[in-house]
């Protein structure tokens, strides 16, 4: 019976990823179709062959979709492996905070270095900024030890500390406002091959971090005291999985800029589909959350036609209800 029980979660995952998979690649290829040239699905799959459309295809709408995609899928990662770390359902990087503590990270330094230093200043500024953003909530939430909604307003009131800052540097720096505003808001606009190139490498490298955080997962969820008496140390185990949530998304925010609510929605929505084993957990968030990032896309480019709207800004008018269903949620709970 135990096995046949293994078997039918085993094989509810499997479906659950690939009509994941299969809706994502749907909304990917119907994503290529909208821009100022209308494509057919048939234009789009007659220019991965080197149609006449391959330009616009393979140029510009194809590495839009890439790093929507890759974005989406490592922020829910982070998502899921910083509540895990936190033991706290809230605790995703926009939630709390930490993206947009990368966003100034990565702001600082595109207004006080020079344009030419931008690929590798940019994402050690957003590095700092996260582990900032971080390590201020660490110390906030040990000092309150309050509940969960305590710790989610704990890292609202952090996030828009950052925001501030920004506003401020803006008004500093008004020649940069402009640009920055739209890449703050979360955006895969303009987004290129070498973007793909650089996340997918980021991406990669983080994979092995990706499988032992995964693999210490379910330990994050014991008190301090039972990891001690098994043998793990609390600070080793919620400090690494913490620096793979930052790691994912400051690889993130540095392509896409700061997306709000993905890194909530994605893993809440993976558990109520196929439980909170770690390995199906964290496949199923990452495939949630490259299809709720492209489909934000999406919608944000055919909503305000001829204009387009941020898919951060999209992603956020998803998210904020559901955080606030989640909250009170919490308050019937306790």
């Amino acid at each position: 019976m135990i096995s046949g029980l293994c078997s039918f979660r085993e094989s509810r995952v499997l479906w659950v990823c690939t009509g994941v998979l299969g809706l994502t690649l749907a909304v990917a290829v119907l994503s290529m179709t909208v821009g100022a040239v209308t494509l057919s699905v048939a234009d789009v799959f007659n220019a991965f062959g080197g149609g006449k459309n391959e330009f616009i295809v393979m140029q510009y709408r194809g590495p839009r979709v890439v790093v929507a995609m890759l974005a989406g899928g490592s922020l829910a990662v982070a998502g899921v492996f910083l509540q895990g770390a936190l033991r706290n359902p809230l605790a995703s990087p926009d939630v709390v905070g930490v993206t947009k503590w990368a966003g100034l990270g990565a702001f600082l330094v595109s207004v006080s270095t020079p344009p030419s230093w931008a690929v590798w200043a940019i994402p050690i500024g957003v590095i700092v900024g996260s582990l900032s953003g971080c390590l201020m909530l660490f110390a906030i939430g040990r000092l309150l030890a309050g509940g969960i909604a305590g710790f989610a307003l704990a890292g609202v009131a952090l996030g828009l500390f950052a925001h501030a800052l920004v506003q401020y540097v803006m008004v500093l720096f008004p020649s940069r406002a402009d640009q920055s505003m739209v890449w703050l808001a979360g955006s895969v606009y303009g987004s290129t091959s070498s973007d793909v190139i650089a996340l997918s490498c980021w991406v990669i490298a983080c994979l092995p971090l990706i499988f032992v955080g995964t693999k210490h997962l379910d330990a994050g969820g014991f008190s301090n005291e039972t990891l001690i008496s098994i043998g793990l140390s609390p600070t080793l185990l919620r400090g690494g999985l913490v620096v793979v949530s930052v790691l994912l998304c400051a690889g993130s925010v540095a392509s896409v800029g700061s997306i709000g609510f993905l890194g909530l929605l994605a893993p809440h929505a993976a558990r109520l589909l196929v439980g909170s084993r770690p390995a199906a957990l964290v496949t199923t968030s990452a495939l949630l959350g490259a299809l709720i990032l492209t489909t934000a896309d999406l919608l944000g480019r055919i909503v305000a036609l001829p204009n387009e709207i941020p898919a951060g800004i999209v992603a956020a008018v998803i998210g904020g209800p559901y955080l606030i269903f989640l909250l009170f949620r919490e308050a019937k709970s306790d």
